[in-house]
This record gives structure tokens, sequence and C-alpha cells, in this order.
């Protein structure tokens, strides 16, 4: 009785060890792939900022002249320059990151904004193109979103980011279901209403903190 009793300490204790092993063995793999992680982060975080920096001045020009413009015409040589823009509201700073584009004798072309905001999934990031006196949107280009396959990534494609091409500014936009009637209104991607009202407060937004500064910023080049 007493070898049998021993026999089951013993491999209560060996469990109790496989346990407490197979415990730290997840501890240190967790740590080991946190560090991964952040070091894969750290290295590809700067390169993926300065691809998407390239992928935006590349879609300045069609934001703000159209995708008909040929690549090598003259009118597509636009001069661009970041402008880090911070706008103060009820007490509460935001910076933007504008695209100034102009033409090759220095007249303004117009302004192009990168932005981002909670989607359905994940975070949707866009560059908005405004007129010169951003009075008007010249184009919508979504430059990174993770929203649902088949339904909410449909936000991407040009049939429904035209919609926003020669919107007003002077009011906010809003979305609709089954067809967009008035001039305020963009019709819904089918299924993914969440989606698209996120697309649209994003815009909504960024339009309301930076028409002022850059119409301002406008009539300055122009005195």
């Amino acid at each position: 009785m007493v070898e049998q009793g021993d026999n089951t300490t013993r491999k209560k204790n060996g469990f109790r060890n496989n346990y407490i092993v197979q415990a730290w063995l997840g501890i240190v793999l967790a740590l080991v792939f946190g560090i991964a992680l952040s070091t894969v982060q750290a290295v590809l975080g700067p390169v993926i900022a300065t691809n998407k920096i390239n992928e935006t001045k590349e879609k300045v020009p069609e934001l703000l002249l159209g995708r008909d413009a040929g690549q090598d015409t003259e009118d597509r040589q636009l001069q661009i320059t970041i402008l880090p823009m911070t706008v103060a509201k009820s007490g509460i700073q935001k910076s933007y990151n504008v695209f100034e584009a102009k033409y090759a004798d220095g007249t303004l072309a117009g302004w192009v904004t990168k932005v981002d905001g909670q989607g359905y999934a994940d975070r949707i990031e866009l560059l908005l193109g405004l007129n010169p006196s951003a009075e008007e949107i010249t184009g919508l280009y979504i430059l990174d979103q993770k929203e649902t396959p088949g339904l909410g990534n449909k936000i991407v494609e040009e049939r429904w980011r035209d919609q926003f091409t020669l919107k007003k500014t002077q009011g906010s936009l809003r979305v609709v279901k089954g067809g967009a009637k008035e001039k305020d209104e963009i019709d819904s991607v089918s299924g993914a209403t969440i989606s698209s009202n996120s697309v649209v407060d994003i815009i909504n937004k960024t339009v309301a903190d930076l028409k002022q500064p850059l119409a301002v910023a406008a009539r300055k080049q122009k005195d």
C-alpha cells in the first residue's frame, strides 16, 4: 500500500511539473514571438510609411485631374509639397499631412490629404482630393482597408468612389440606401452600410477641419 501511495504521489508531482514546464514554455514562446513581432514592426514600419507617401504622391494627379488625363501629358506634371497642418477644435489638436499640388507655372492645382478612421473591421485609410478653394471634392482613393471581403471591401471599387467626385463641401454628405438622389447623398455599398458610413464620416470630419485653413492658404497664394 505504501508503494502504491508513493507511485501515485510521484505521478501527481510529475503531472504538476509537466504543467509548470508547459506554462513556462508558453510564456517564453509568447515573449519570443512578441519580441520578434516588435522587431519586424520596428524595421518595416518606416518602410511601409515611406511606401504610402510614395503611393500618395503617385495618386495626387489622378485625384486632382482625373483618371482620363494621360500619365505622361504635361498637365499631370505637378509639383507636390507635403504641408503638415494642425487644426485645433474644442481644445483638441489634430494633425494632417496635406499634399499641395502646383502646376509648373506655380498655379495651385489642389490639395490631397491622407486621413483615416475606424471602419467595420479595422481602420480605413484614404486619400481625399480637394480643389484649390476646398469647395469641391475632386477624388477619393482607399489607401488601406480590412473590411469584409465581398461586402465592405467594395469601398475600393472605382464605381462607388466616383460618387464623391464633384461633390460640394458646403454641407455634410450622408449615406442612403437604394440610390442617391440628392446632391449630398452617397449610395451605400450593398450590405455594408457601416463601411460606407465610415468613409463618409472620415470625409465629413476632414472637410470640416481643413476647408477653412486650405481656403485661407489658397487666398494667400493668390495675393
